[in-house]
């Protein structure tokens, strides 16, 4: 096998690939790249696995003088292109040992079997649904920051993925605060709009931000009993899921308020934030008071001293309401609102209360 690559391409496609890359194992091959050029084909593919997910990219920019595969330790490959000062490299490999090449330099790395390598799933038969990668993002920055980093219950450290006809619905939770989000999707599968549901792994949907950043480009969705599998042209994902059962999500949100507020999303985040300011362990707590005059926006920390911020409410619906919330959850979902504005909606003070977006 014999290329030679644009660095900068090479470099990010190595980037995107190394999510998935473990640097302590048994498994040599696991912290290998695989490389596979082909003159009439895609070009140079990059593919890397650590088991519990699979990533696979192709690199742009890429003359093929030879075709062939090749298996070469990831993290050494990474550094000496990364290193490299000359706008081109040439990638040659003969009998498990690579030579990369620039200008003023020549390295020589010993490689392994590709026969070796782990094989990857491809999407050899028709998607379930698709959808834009800006629906994908948006699905994903909404809910991924709701999900449990280490819990005995093994569906919180995930999210919830269903698709009903034409749309989908993302959810995470962690016990103490819940995340939904929704697209719109194409379904695909022999025209039919059924229903698919997997649990997604909070570190898969973490390297799907990093896949799939084109907002443009058209995504396909394909979920199995134990795998979803997602690809464009140049990029593909699979990853195992989540075994269990989500909780019955729908039951925990509210569905009758008897108070509701408009306001701006970086008005409100700011004045969480300020308030924050004098909160601790013990007092982590910021207290909302709701009513026709306002927002007011209270904290208070033993030997730090108080605060207090006020905010207008020009369109409060309601009776008068004192509430409190952890300032961080707070701040976490208006991070990714994506709008100007977020409606609030509360029922009483021990009641949860809703934050959301749109109509």
């Amino acid at each position: 096998m014999k290329v030679t690559c644009d660095r900068s391409a090479l470099v990010e496609s190595l980037n995107l690939v190394g999510t998935v890359i473990v640097t302590r194992t048994p498994k040599p091959v696991l912290t290998c790249v695989k490389i596979t050029a082909e003159v009439d084909g895609q070009g140079l593919v990059l593919a890397a696995t650590d088991l519990e997910a699979a990533v696979r990219i192709t690199c742009p920019r890429v003359e093929v003088q030879q075709p062939g595969e090749a298996l070469i330790p990831a993290d050494k490959l990474s550094q000496i292109v990364r290193e490299s000062l000359d706008p081109t490299i040439t990638l040659e490999v003969d009998q498990n040992v690579a030579h990369i090449q620039s200008a003023d330099s020549h390295f020589k790395i010993y490689g392994h079997a590709v026969e070796d390598f782990p094989p990857i799933p491809v999407l050899d038969s028709e998607a379930d649904f698709e959808l834009t990668g800006a629906a994908l993002t948006q699905l994903v920055h909404q809910t991924l920051f709701a999900t449990a980093r280490e819990s005995t219950r093994f569906a919180f450290n995930g999210v919830l993925i269903e698709r009903d006809g034409t749309t989908v619905s993302a959810v995470a939770t962690d016990s103490r605060r819940l995340a939904l989000a929704r697209a719109e999707c194409e379904p695909i599968k022999n025209g039919q709009t059924g229903r698919h549901s997997a649990i997604v792994p909070a570190r898969a949907l973490g390297i799907v931000l990093r896949v799939f950043q084109d907002p443009e480009q058209t995504i396909q969705v394909r979920i199995s009993d134990n795998q979803v599998l997602l690809n464009t042209d140049d990029a593909f994902l699979a990853s195992n899921l989540i075994e269990g059962n989500f909780p019955p999500y729908q039951d925990v949100i509210p569905r009758e308020f008897d108070r509701k507020a408009k306001i701006g999303t970086d008005v409100l985040a700011s004045a969480v934030r300020r308030a924050a300011l004098l909160t601790n362990e013990e007092s982590r707590g910021v207290r909302m008071s709701f009513g026709p005059e306002g927002l007011k926006l209270s904290s208070r920390a033993p030997e730090m001293g108080e605060a207090e911020i006020n905010v207008e409410l020009p369109d409060y619906k309601g009776l008068p309401l004192e509430i409190g919330f952890n300032p961080q959850f707070v701040t976490d979902a208006l991070k990714v609102a994506g709008s100007e504005e977020v409606t609030i909606e509360l029922k009483s003070p021990t009641k949860p209360g809703t934050i959301s977006t749109g109509p």
